[in-house]
Parts: C-alpha cells; structure tokens; sequence
C-alpha cells in the first residue's frame, strides 16, 4: 500500500498548488528549459566526435559507438520510471538532483581516459537524464497559468527540435577548435545554474508525495526487456542483423522480458510503470501520432546529413549547416504557435504539420547527384514549417485527458515510446537504404555488359589508359546512383508515412486543454 506524506510540515493542500507561481516566471522557464536544451543536446553532441574520442583513447570505432549505446540504452530504461519517481520524491526535487547528477556524469565523462570510464559515464549520464524532459514538461504546465500553458509547450517542442540539430555542428565545432573533453564540460555551468534556479525558485511549491511499493519484477523485466531491445536496434546495422549470434540472443532477450514486463505490469496493483494511461483516447492516439511522426522525422534527422556526406562529399560540419535551416521556422514561429495555437481544432495544425513535412519528403525524393546546397537548404527551411506546427499540438492532445497527477508519468512514458520508436526509425532506415542501394547496384550493373566495346572504352577513358582503374571509377559511379535511388525510395515512403499520421490525429476528440488546465497542482 503507499502512504501519503506531506513534503513538508504544514504544506498547503493540493488544491492550494494551483495557484503557485514562481517568484520570477521568466526566469524559472529559462532555467527549464536550458537544462531539457542539454539534456537533449547530448543526445546528438558526441556524434561526430567519435573518431577522435576513439583515437585519443586508444580504442576502436567499435568500441567508440558504446559511447552513444550506453547513453541510449540507460535513458531508454530511466524514461517510463518517470511516474514512479515523482510519486516518491515529487517533481522539483527529481527535476534538481537529476540535473545535478547530470552535471556530475558530465564531469566524469570530460575527465575520463579510458574507453571503459566513459562508456560507464555515459550510462550514468543517460539514466539521470531520463526523467529531466518530461519532468520539464510537467513543471512548465503547472507553473503557467492557464491561458498561457500552450506557449509553455510550443518552448518545450522547440529544443526538442533545435537542440539535436545543433548538436553535432556544435560537437563538431567544439572538437575541431579545443578538444572532445569540452562537448561534456560545457553542461557544467548550464547544468549548475539550471539546477539553482529552479531550486530556488520553486522553493515551498506544495507536492503530495507516495512512498509506493517497489514493483521489483517489473523494474528487473523492464531493465532486461528495454535494455537488450535498445542494445538491438543499436548494433543491429554493425553485426548484420540476425546474422549474428549476439543479435539473435539479444532478440529472444528482448522479447521475454518485454513480455512478462507487458503482463505483470497491466496486472499488478501498484506498476511500476502505470500502462494503464493508455486507457486515455487523447492519449492512446496522440502518443501513436507522436510516435511514428517523430520517427518519420527522425529518419529525415539522420538520412540527409548521412546523404549530404556519403553521396555529396559534404564534410561534417558543412553538412549540418545544409540541414539547420530546418530549425529557423520552428524558433521564429513558437511564440505565435504557443499563443494562438489552441484557438484553432489542434487536429487541424497537426494535419496541416504532417502535409508540409510529406510534402518535403516527397520533394527529397526526385533529388539527384547535381542538387546545390541553396536546395537542399530551402527544403530544410519549408520542412521547419511543419515542425513548427507537429510537436506543440500532438503534445497538447496525448496530454489533453490525462488526470493533472498523471503528466508526468505520461509525458515519461510518451517520450520513452517515442525515443524507442527514434532507435526503431535509425536502424531500419539505415538498414533499408543500404539494402536498396546493393539492389539498384546489381540491377544497374546487369544493363551494362563487359564485353560491349562501347563500355570498354568508355571504361579506358575514365582510367586515362587504365582499365582497371577506370573499372573501379565506373563501379564508383554505379555505386553513386543506386545509393541516390535508395534514397529517394526511402523518402517516398516516408511521405506516405506522414500522410498515413494524420488518420490517428484524428481519432482524439476535443476539448484538448481541459485537464491540462487543472495540472497546476503539479501534486500527486
């Protein structure tokens, strides 16, 4: 049975919550927001850091991707236990120590000089930071009032949005003019003023605390279940699928544990993770919108830098400034977005989100090998367009019928499933590219004979005199062009994905603020 304690002697009631406010509302939302803002960041930040961090270390690149596994694999498992968290220690006092514990993993990873050292870090770093977003979300909602509780969430999907394309520019940027040690030494100070401010300020915030039974089977076959399916999807690309043992064991892993997590969970009293917020509509819906939207958006994020550098020969840097531009609209447009967005059917500005970003898609599919960077910009920006408009709506309906103690745990799980859905869209994308490109590479190569004594020399000009050289040249230039036809497939279909969206958009039914309009409480 769980007990309620107050969280501290002759704390107002709950209702009483509703009308807190922070000292300085500008800002504690800065403070909020910075630390969700690097917190996502390092999502992406040590990505093309990678070599350079596996050479200064003596390790592998290999080796080095555990520097992004570890991250992803303990955030994925820390993310549903969200719910269960701020029940026992309350929403600022997880929001401070995990920032803390963020700045702290940070530090330990900016100091580590072993591959080892850092892995485990960043495990560390990933586990803490698992509560930290939708916390965030849940305190940016009770602390507005009511009329301005949209703005709060527009700010929110704007560093969803911004902060990983930022990353590895700023990664990179870092890397190239001081050393990879300062990609996790910069969220020291942003780290330490976000944790103080918000400490301060929402200082006698009144929060209703359980002290819950501790589910131990869920939270074992969540670890086992989570972990090894996010292992998977991470080196599944690496180890050529099931091909490999270790891919096969990870699988079986995998779906036993998420089995028995999936059972007990939906029928034990007191779950670790509450499944049964999916018993909401606005939810169920919403979170299936969020989700295959993200991952559809997801894939874009990762296809076009990856393209830009393999097909292109766009270096890094030059390929994550082609891609920024998608992240103009979304900053100049949240303002507006956050104020005038509930005046409207939200169903509507999603729909209209989805067509803009199928649209792109659709564009990116006729692309070739002659595309200029001023293109490839311009639909950048116009895709901003539908970003700008997908994430605070969605948000705001998953959200819509959810209890005001609910947020959090929902806003925990929304994001694990979406996060889970981003590693699903990374690896089968990546996976589907490359086995269309092998396909178009033999299905080009059978239309050009050897023997043709038109190939044969057209082979001998390319090679100045030098057959094989030339051979190889052609075989560069096949390869080149089925890589290109790859990818517009895998964009065509993503545009049909977001079409395919905008039917779960609208199986929510209004109102959509209603009970965010009671979450101020922020207690349980």
């Amino acid at each position: 049975m769980s007990t309620t304690t107050a969280d501290a002697p002759g704390a107002p009631a709950p209702a009483a919550a509703s009308a807190f406010r922070p000292p300085n509302l500008a800002l504690t939302t800065i403070g909020l927001a910075l630390a969700s803002f690097m917190q996502v960041l390092d999502i992406t930040i040590a990505n093309v850091s990678l070599p350079t961090i596996a050479g200064n270390l003596g390790a592998s690149s290999n080796q080095a991707t555990w520097v992004i596994t570890s991250f992803a694999v303990s955030n994925a498992i820390a993310l549903p236990l969200t719910g269960f968290m701020t029940r026992r220690f309350g929403e600022r006092k997880l929001f401070v120590w995990a920032t803390f514990a963020f700045v702290i993993a940070s530090l330990l990873c900016g100091l580590a000089s072993s591959m080892g050292f850092l892995v485990a870090a960043r495990a560390l770093q990933g586990f803490v930071a698992g509560p930290m977003y939708p916390v965030t979300q849940a305190l940016l909602i009770s602390i507005y009032p009511p009329a301005k509780r949209g703005q709060a969430i527009a700010l929110l999907a704007m560093v969803t949005v911004v902060a990983p394309i930022c990353g590895p520019i700023l990664g990179g940027w870092i890397t190239d003019n001081y050393s990879w040690e300062w990609i996790f030494f910069i969220n020291v100070p942003i780290g330490i003023f976000a944790s103080l401010v918000v400490a301060s300020q929402l200082r006698g915030r009144p929060e209703k605390l359980e002290t819950p039974k501790m589910d131990y089977v869920g939270l074992i076959t969540l670890i086992i279940g989570v972990g090894a399916l996010q292992t998977l999807l991470d080196l599944g690309n690496e180890e050529d699928w099931f091909e490999s043992t270790k891919i096969v064991w990870l699988a079986i892993t995998s779906v036993l544990g998420l089995a028995v997590f999936l059972i007990w969970e939906l029928t034990e009293k007191d779950p670790i993770v509450n499944l049964r917020l999916f018993r909401h509509r606005n939810f169920a819906f919403g979170t299936l919108a969020m989700v295959l939207g993200y991952s559809a958006f997801f894939a874009v994020g990762l296809l076009v830098p990856l393209w830009l550098q393999r097909n292109l020969g766009y270096t890094p840097i030059w390929a994550g400034f082609a891609t920024a531009p998608i992240g103009i609209l979304p900053v100049l447009l949240t303002p507006l977005v956050g104020k005038y967005a509930t005046r409207f059917d939200l169903r509507i500005l999603a729909t209209f989100a989805f067509m803009v970003m199928a649209f792109t898609s659709f564009i990116r599919s006729g692309f070739n090998l002659e595309v200029d960077f001023q293109h490839v910009a311009m639909v950048q920006l116009w895709q901003g367009l539908g970003v700008a408009l997908f994430f605070m709506p969605v948000l705001t309906i998953l959200l819509s019928d959810l209890e005001p103690h609910e947020i959090a745990a929902g806003s925990g799980l929304a994001t694990f499933v979406r996060t889970l859905g981003g590693s699903f869209a990374a690896s089968l994308t990546t996976w589907a590219w490359n086995q269309r490109s092998t396909i178009h590479h033999a299905q080009l190569t059978e239309h050009i004979p050897a023997h043709d004594p038109a190939i044969q020399q057209t082979v001998a000009a390319l090679g100045q005199g030098d057959v094989q050289r030339g051979a190889m040249m052609l075989d560069q230039m096949i390869a080149q062009q089925a890589t290109q036809i790859g990818f517009n497939e895998i964009f065509h279909l993503l545009g049909i994905l977001f079409l395919l969206v905008i039917a779960f958009v609208w199986m929510a039914r209004p109102p959509f603020a209603a009970k965010i309009g009671g979450a101020a409480s922020g207690g349980h």
